[in-house]
């Protein structure tokens, strides 16, 4: 322990921000951290999302840590068991098991300007007290329960995607499902092919591209692993199309304007797949592609075409005990109910998912309440020293979370080097870095593709509640290169000299007792 605290540094969430980021810390020297998380093991979203046929969108060959190169997906887009497996490899690879408490939920955090230290409390009751907390909980972590009256009444079987009941038995069963974002897309083909009759709710309907999901042959895995070359050579090609596929088209629509091509080539995808033209303009969607998260999948339109799936466009009036009541006075009688309503995005209690109190009581959600969602780099923010982001707005490009991570996790050791060579006890970036980035971000956005006539009507979460886009405006290149070289002077590094900190029921808290 350092200074009578419980620990150097917290982090909070053990999913693949965390894991990234302890590894990064323990390999910088940085020992004195532990991890929470509230689930039961690790992996954050692929712990929580295990609906049948989940898997990843981006190609396994970028979903993965460019220092821990899987060779052995068993497909290019790999299914959500295998990156549950490919998190609980790093962890017990790097240790991380013995250094992480499961089950707890931070409850409250507030910063002590004597010691220049936070005090952690969990929903337990019990606290800790560290220097620096890092937040590694993600975004698409909480599921999002729609407003939806009598959704208590229901009286079969109520499921959220993301918090995913494996004992439930969908075989010929009637099942409606409400929504039809990413997760959507890869449950309705999967469970179409059992289920005795399956009812889907749209609200708005999503672009859908075909996604190059193949098996990944014994032979070219084998390869993979023993020549290396080669395998970032896959890695290479991989992150250049996951490059293509989003920050270029999303950040320089203008005046490149690869979006429109991508439209067109979804629309013939759309028109090749489903074959009844009503059904097919019911499934087109009236924004321009770009506005909110297109997907991909193989199967998802052409699951319209069976005699046992039907699309039902108009707006839910009610759940019932025994069904759905739509608008227009049907009910649609079923046995169980499944909500692909997404996650709590950019909003308040979701980002963070506990109060976070800086300097003067300061309450961050007041903060971007006051100032719009904004962090320097996506990092930190003026007011709450000692407290990083691991995901924070304006952090993500729209290419693979894996570099993000690793940017992420590469500025928040730089600043946490510095303190230690400057004997520095607290850290905050200074008003002018933070608005000037802020700044940077919002000027740039002219030539996003957000910003083009239509997109108020796709519902796109990528809005957050002030009318912003907080994705960072930049090709990935540019954030390898200034998560290296971004000025440290943006930062105070101050130290406060105080007396010996009292350890915050230590005895319960540390995970190596």
């Amino acid at each position: 322990m350092t200074d009578n605290l419980d620990h150097e540094v917290l982090i909070v969430g053990a999913g693949f921000s965390g894991i990234g980021t302890a590894i990064a810390l323990s390999r910088a020297g940085i020992d004195d951290f532990a991890l929470v998380d509230d689930a039961a093991g690790f992996g954050g979203t692929w712990h929580w999302n295990r609906y049948p046929g989940v898997a990843v969108d981006v190609p396994s060959f970028s979903y993965q840590f460019s220092f821990a190169q899987n060779p052995d997906w068993s497909r290019s887009y790999a299914p959500g068991a295998e990156l549950r497996a490919y998190a609980e490899n790093l962890a017990q690879t790097h240790d991380l098991p013995r250094r992480t408490t499961f089950g707890v939920r931070v409850g409250d955090t507030r910063f002590d300007e004597d010691s220049d230290s936070w005090v952690v409390t969990f929903e337990d009751g019990h606290s800790r007290r560290v220097r620096y907390i890092i937040d590694g909980t993600g975004v698409l972590t909480v599921p999002k329960r729609p407003a939806i009256g009598g959704l208590d009444d229901f009286a079969g079987v109520t499921i959220h995607t993301a918090r995913w009941d494996e004992s439930v038995d969908l075989r010929g069963k009637r099942v409606a499902i409400v929504g039809t974002g990413a997760s959507a897309i890869q449950i309705i083909p999967t469970i179409a092919e059992y289920v005795d009759h399956l009812t889907v709710f749209q609200r708005t309907p999503i672009w859908c591209l075909p996604k190059g999901d193949v098996p990944l042959p014994g032979p070219l895995r084998t390869a993979l692993k023993r020549v290396p070359p080669l395998r970032w050579a896959t890695r290479a090609t991989s992150e250049a199309f996951v490059e293509l596929a989003f920050p270029v088209t999303a950040h320089f629509h203008k005046p490149l304007h690869i979006a429109n091509v991508s439209e067109y080539a979804a629309r013939a995808f759309l028109r090749s797949q489903v074959h009844d033209p009503d059904l097919r303009d019911k499934l087109t969607p009236h924004y321009p592609l770009g506005c909110k998260r297109p997907s991909f999948h193989n199967g998802y339109l052409a699951a319209y075409n069976r005699d046992n799936v039907a699309l039902e466009t108009t707006s839910i009036a009610r759940v019932t005990p025994t069904g759905v009541q739509t608008s227009d006075g049907a009910i649609h009688e079923v046995d169980v109910l499944i909500l692909a309503t997404g996650f709590k995005v950019y909003e308040p209690g979701n980002l963070p998912k506990y109060p976070v109190m800086g300097r003067s009581g300061r309450d961050l959600d007041e903060f971007w309440e006051q100032n719009r969602y904004r962090a320097y780099h996506g990092t930190s923010v003026p007011g709450f020293p000692n407290y990083f982001f691991v995901l924070g707005p304006y952090a993500w490009n729209g290419a693979s979370y894996f570099g993000l991570i690793e940017h992420q996790a590469t500025h928040i050791v730089r600043c946490l080097k510095r303190a230690k060579d400057e004997s520095a006890t607290a850290v905050e970036v200074t008003v002018q870095a933070e608005q000037r980035f802020f700044d940077e971000m919002i000027g740039r956005r002219g030539r996003q593709v957000f910003w083009q006539a239509g997109c108020d009507t796709a519902n796109s979460y990528y809005f957050d509640r002030h009318g912003d886009v907080p994705l960072r405006a930049s090709l990935t290149v540019e954030d390898t290169w200034r998560s290296k070289h971004f000025p440290l002077d943006d930062y105070s590094f101050t130290t406060r000299r105080h007396a010996p900190l009292r350890s915050v029921d230590a005895a319960r808290v540390c995970p190596e007792d």
